[in-house]
């Protein structure tokens, strides 16, 4: 369902698409997500349960005569120009890489694709772990797509979004943050099996909110550290492969098996494939509970998906640790974690809705008082994927 704030949205950047381009435009969005469990699993072909949110980054499109695509982004007050016939694209690594990415696959896919002006605005905050690159991605697609008169399959559209980041962007990300953005339902978190890429809905029960503390941190290590995370796993498999010729990826491993084979891994591979390993099952167990209602057992997988991060994943930071420690301390919470690739970004809460604004200032004012920085809390019903919107 529209909101009144995404039509005075989408109104804005209509007037804003016809002073810069002179034109009438159509315009997309497509939301940023949370993970409510099942952290750094979906590049090992696991399980996740992320949950789109009513933040989006949203782009307005009309035609163009040409082959070229000519790209304003509202956030960074830059412009782009990329020529769809270029036969060598290259990233330029700016803003600008996640829309050309996108539009090469596309262009390899669907040889008609038509010139495009577009103009982008995002309301996901960079670097806050709710996939703001998902968002702009699937936005530019789901637009090119539309613009060009082609079909939009949803699942397909984010398998070549995820390529695109991987390819192009040059991030070993899975396909977690492009799925929920292409394919989020209103009041659900989606359980997606990262290897099939089938899914079942989870009903979010009626008097929880999602509250999203940005820690307002981003540590520099941040993306260098997450492909060498997925190097790592990589190299678990290879080892425990020896032994287990099943095994293609860490999802094909049991923990008895992990630990049976542990002295064949290094410490630090154990304890990455130990997390990978454990949080896989948590995802199962999170779903059953959140099936039942059972809130106190999904706060607990949740608390354990936290410890494992820190200490077996190493993706944490101290920012974080202590966004999730506060959040412990008040009442009302059902359940907290870090959310995203780590060192920095945010955290999920489930936060009982006669209790959000209590939780709010709390630990706004204890995380201030601790850090000297004001983060930014955000309550979010789980939104719809992407579409588009009109005004």
């Amino acid at each position: 369902m529209k909101t009144a704030l995404e039509t005075t949205i989408a109104l804005k950047l209509q007037l804003g698409f016809r002073q810069r381009y002179g034109t009438a435009a159509r315009v997309f969005r497509a939301p940023g997500r949370v993970n409510l469990i099942g952290e750094h699993t979906d590049y090992n072909d696991g399980f996740v349960m992320p949950a789109a949110i009513e933040l989006s980054v949203w782009a307005a499109i009309a035609p163009r005569d040409d082959r070229k695509l000519v790209v304003h982004s509202e956030n960074f007050s830059e412009s782009a120009e990329i020529d769809l016939d270029h036969r060598d694209p290259r990233p330029r690594n700016q803003w600008s890489d996640y829309v050309q990415g996108v539009a090469v696959l596309l262009d390899r896919a669907y040889p008609s694709l038509r010139g495009a002006n577009l103009l982008i605005y995002g309301e996901v905050s960079i670097g806050s772990g709710l996939s703001s690159s998902a968002a702009i991605e699937v936005a530019t697609g789901f637009a090119l797509l539309e613009n060009s008169g082609l079909p939009v399959d949803r699942v397909e559209l984010a398998k070549l979004c995820r390529r695109a980041e991987n390819e192009f962007v040059g991030a070993r990300v899975g396909i977690m943050d492009q799925f929920i953005s292409c394919c989020g339902h209103a009041g659900k978190a989606l359980v997606l099996d990262c290897r099939s890429l089938s899914y079942r809905l989870l009903p979010i029960p009626d008097d929880v909110s999602l509250v999203i503390c940005n820690t307002m941190v981003k540590h520099d290590l941040a993306s260098g550290e997450y492909n060498t995370r997925r190097a790592e796993c990589e190299e678990g498999v290879r080892l425990l492969s020896r032994r287990l010729p099943q095994v293609r990826a860490l999802r094909d491993v049991r923990i008895e098996d992990l630990d049976r084979f542990r002295g064949d891994l290094p410490s630090t591979i154990y304890r990455r494939c130990r997390h990978v390993v454990t949080e896989n099952a948590r995802v199962l167990d999170a779903a059953d509970a959140l099936e039942k209602a059972d809130l106190t057992t999904f706060g607990r997988l949740m608390a354990e998906s936290h410890i494992s991060l820190r200490n077996d994943y190493e993706v944490s930071c101290p920012e974080l640790d202590l966004m999730v420690e506060l959040a412990g301390q008040v009442g009302g919470v059902h359940g907290a974690r870090m959310t995203g690739g780590g060192f920095g970004g945010s955290t999920v809460n489930l936060v009982g809705k006669e209790s959000v604004e209590g939780f709010r200032r709390s630990v706004a004012n204890a995380y201030e008082k601790a850090t000297g920085l004001s983060p930014q809390i955000l309550v979010s019903a789980a939104a719809e994927g992407a579409g588009e919107v009109r005004a």
